[in-house]
């Protein structure tokens, strides 16, 4: 029994005519012969940045609505030999409390014609797993929001795959990068901490191998040393409410030295220290204890926190790396870039004058 067809009518030239059998999905040559234009100008029309004419563009937009036909995205990977994918590597914990990073890197990417292949890893010492599944889906390239080692970097520049670290990179390698230095605002809040009466600081640190923990509390010791102290304690975190709440419970042990100013490598430790103080220590904050740290995450501003922070730029910086990224997937011979982003203070409700 012959198969039914549909016949459609062209956009410009009504004595054309084409005939699908029924069922089949329409292709690009369909919509090029419909719409009276060469295969290669509807490719250019679903590309996004292509040049194209508004009317020819509006012309086989109309016939590619007629027919419901919609690129497809393998076949054109087959052709260009690119994927059109992007591995975001991020931490869980990021991942969670972070979520606006990777809706900004996937709404930016998307204006690009580039698709998230999203990797996240509960350690970062589980990096090397995660790079044996990116080699699978022959990525055109990678944003790393993780940790990645030396060699593994290597590993990646070898096989031809441009790499884009985000708030990360390497002391003395040069490679693309887009990070926030929040060395003024950190220096900023240490001396407005000193003028409200503290001399007595307590620093909550993150992972052990977390540059961006890292290198915060190392600003956060600069920036002391200015006014010629020190930490008086100091505790370890991961990053998670809980490990601040403990961690505050260890930095109050220290007997005289308990500090009366609490500087955490993220909000989400410090939330936790909020909720312990008032909640378990029965400690008013700020009046009894002044919390400060990093992010600027949006539940840092709820009510019963509004925590004075540095905020990063997460929209520029995701932007940022975008455009990077997607010039050295067009042109991997370009030379390396850093982009830096200041951060911006915010002072909160959680900052107030040392207890006598």
């Amino acid at each position: 029994m012959a198969a039914k067809t549909q016949k459609l009518r062209p956009a410009d030239k009504p004595d054309s005519r084409i005939e699908l059998p029924d069922g089949r999905r329409a292709t690009s040559y369909d919509v090029a012969r419909i719409a009276g234009v060469s295969q290669s100008a509807v490719s250019r029309c679903f590309k996004p940045g292509a040049s194209v004419s508004k009317r020819m563009r509006d012309r086989v937009m109309a016939v590619a609505r007629d027919l419901e036909y919609q690129p497809n995205a393998i076949a054109r990977g087959l052709i260009t030999r690119r994927s059109n994918l992007v591995a975001v590597m991020i931490s869980g914990r990021v991942n969670l409390y972070y979520p606006e990073v990777l809706f900004k890197l996937t709404e930016h990417l998307s204006v690009m014609g580039l698709r998230v292949l999203l990797f996240t890893v509960d350690s970062e010492d589980d990096v090397a797993g995660m790079l044996d599944q990116v080699w699978q889906y022959q990525v055109d390239g990678v944003i790393s929001a993780s940790h990645l080692s030396f060699d593994q970097y290597k590993q990646l520049e070898k096989r031809g795959i441009p790499v884009v670290f985000f708030n990360r990179y390497f002391l003395k390698y040069s490679t693309n990068a887009v990070y926030c230095d929040p060395t003024q605002q950190a220096t900023a809040l240490i001396g407005r901490l000193v003028e409200l009466g503290h001399l007595r600081f307590g620093l909550i640190s993150g992972p052990d191998k977390n540059m961006v923990g890292n290198e915060r509390i190392r600003i956060v010791r600069e920036a002391l040393k200015l006014h010629g102290l020190e930490p008086s304690a100091e505790a370890g975190g991961d990053f998670t409410y809980e490990s601040g709440a403990l961690a505050l419970q260890e930095l109050l042990g220290a007997g005289d030295a308990a500090p009366t100013a609490v500087i955490c490598a993220n909000d989400m430790m410090a939330l936790g220290c909020i909720d312990e103080a008032r909640k378990v220590l029965e400690l008013r904050v700020p009046e009894d204890l002044s919390i400060a740290s990093f992010d600027g995450i949006g539940m840092s501003q709820f009510a019963s926190y509004e925590l004075t922070t540095i905020r990063q730029p997460i929209d520029r910086m995701s932007e940022a790396a975008v455009s990077i990224l997607a010039g050295r997937i067009e042109q991997p011979d370009q030379s390396n870039e850093k982009r830096v982003f200041e951060g911006a203070l915010i002072e909160g409700a959680t900052i107030a004058a040392a207890p006598d």
